[in-house]
């Protein structure tokens, strides 16, 4: 019987561990708001870890090919982001306007974003857990932001990103892609114009 007894309070504990280590999953895949960490750039990506939550990818044979991201911005336009700025830098920063590291990075992107227009590079934001779209709307007229945004509130195109790579993770976030459509960089922290131009300047360099 106590074998018996044994098997049971086991396998108790086995069906309490299941949900508790989704929850966890999940929380990892996208944290509100966090500071977050240097983990998720793993596997056989050979990236750089750098100082304040900026890691790069510098040897390009070594970098994972970005997921397809398309949908609705919040402007209600369709937006193939691979097919519309295909051969571009691009700059994907993930922002809910309830974020308030997101508000303190705002301005230095929207600076950045119009400084390196004519430098082949596309800014493109990604809009996360705003259940409607009016405060993002306004997010982005408060901070003259020039560039469009997936509404992306459930986080799906985040989760598109492969595992393994230098993948979003907290809010804000933001991704650096090369011009052949690969992960070159991530941060995980709100950034600064430095920053920007910092990481920017030799993926625009590249040939």
């Amino acid at each position: 019987m106590s074998a018996c007894r044994a098997n049971r309070r086991n396998l108790r504990r086995r069906r309490a561990v299941v949900p508790v280590i989704g929850t966890a999953l999940a929380a990892l895949a996208l944290s509100a708001c966090g500071s977050g960490g240097s983990s998720g750039g793993g596997g056989q990506t050979q990236f750089v870890q750098g100082n304040g939550g900026i890691d790069v990818v510098k040897d390009a044979s070594g970098r994972k090919a970005a997921p397809e991201l398309s949908g609705e911005t919040l402007q209600g336009k369709q937006l193939d982001v691979n097919k519309e700025y295909q051969g571009k830098v691009l700059v994907l920063n993930v922002w809910g306007s309830w974020c308030s590291p997101c508000r303190a990075e705002a301005a230095g992107l929207a600076k950045v974003a119009k400084d390196y227009q004519g430098k082949g590079v596309q800014f493109v934001g990604l809009n996360t857990r705003d259940p409607n779209r009016a405060p993002a709307v306004a997010f982005e007229k408060e901070f003259g932001v020039p560039y469009p945004s997936l509404y992306d509130p459930a986080g799906k195109l985040i989760l598109r990103f492969p595992a393994g790579s230098l993948n979003p993770q907290s809010i804000p976030s933001t991704v650096f892609i090369d011009r052949e459509g690969r992960i070159a960089g991530r941060a995980i922290k709100p950034l600064t114009e430095d920053d920007l131009r910092q990481a920017l300047d030799p993926l625009v360099a590249e040939k």
